[in-house]
């Protein structure tokens, strides 16, 4: 069991999968007002990164789960390398119906709501681990503007504009599924760049290194068009956040 192999090359060197950058990751878990003790689940939870950070920072403890072998190997390094390691657990699975057997303060779900299906689903399964009055995280893209056409939406990576919603559609989509909205991190242009621009670098001395590989042709081709893709379309259409939810 494992991601497309197209993931583990191009994010091979990556320790956050997704927009939001050190920074951006420090002040979401200083907004939750973590305490000492808190247990957070992280599905889909890459290499770590958001686990090992807070439990150095903030003490938390948890549980991450992410179908990579390669990203779950690095979250238990990145964890060992923090000091961290025995108050963190890293689970290679997959992550779609996992539920914790403790209840947790934080169950999240960053970047990868694909696994439940969505938004929606992805909020119900994380409430199913989640203790009275905790909170879930959500990280989910949005239309930083409409699409002008079908053509834009699928330059961005998406099947079709209603892929997404606007950032306010998408906040009241929280609150119609029973949700206050109580914080969000939003990412910006550099965390884009900071994720889509270093995938470049990794895919270049990747094809250096295996110039062999059954791989080459699929990743030669990303990287001579992945640039002008993500500068044209993802870069000035697409935003992403990280918004904090508890049940009404």
């Amino acid at each position: 069991m494992d991601i497309p192999r197209i993931f583990n090359i191009t994010e091979s060197a990556h320790r956050i999968h997704n927009p939001i950058t050190p920074d951006k990751l420090a002040t979401l878990g200083s907004a939750l007002r973590l305490v000492s003790g808190a247990r957070v689940l992280d599905l889909g939870c890459g290499s770590g990164e958001m686990l090992c950070t807070w439990a150095r920072d903030h003490g938390v403890s948890g549980i991450g789960v992410d179908m990579s072998l390669l990203f779950t190997g690095q979250a238990k390094c990145r964890a060992e390398e923090l000091g961290v390691a025995d108050r963190l657990s890293f689970i290679h699975a997959d992550a779609a119906g996992y539920v914790a057997d403790e209840k947790v303060d934080v169950a999240a779900c960053v970047g990868a709501t694909w696994i439940a299906g969505g938004v929606a689903g992805s909020i119900a399964l994380l409430a199913r681990s989640l203790r009275p009055g905790g909170t879930i995280l959500i990280g989910e893209p949005y239309w930083r503007q409409s699409p002008p056409s079908e053509e834009v939406a699928r330059g961005c990576l998406a099947h079709s504009s209603a892929d997404f919603l606007l950032l306010p559609e998408l906040l009241a989509s929280f609150q119609r599924l029973g949700y206050d909205v109580v914080e969000m991190v939003l990412a910006d242009q550099d965390g884009w760049d900071r994720y889509e621009a270093a995938k470049w670098l990794t895919m270049r001395r990747w094809l250096n290194a295996n110039p062999a590989d059954e791989m080459v042709a699929e990743v030669r081709a990303r990287l001579d068009s992945e640039p002008v893709r993500y500068a044209t379309y993802t870069r000035e259409y697409l935003g992403w956040g990280v918004f904090a939810l508890m049940a009404r």
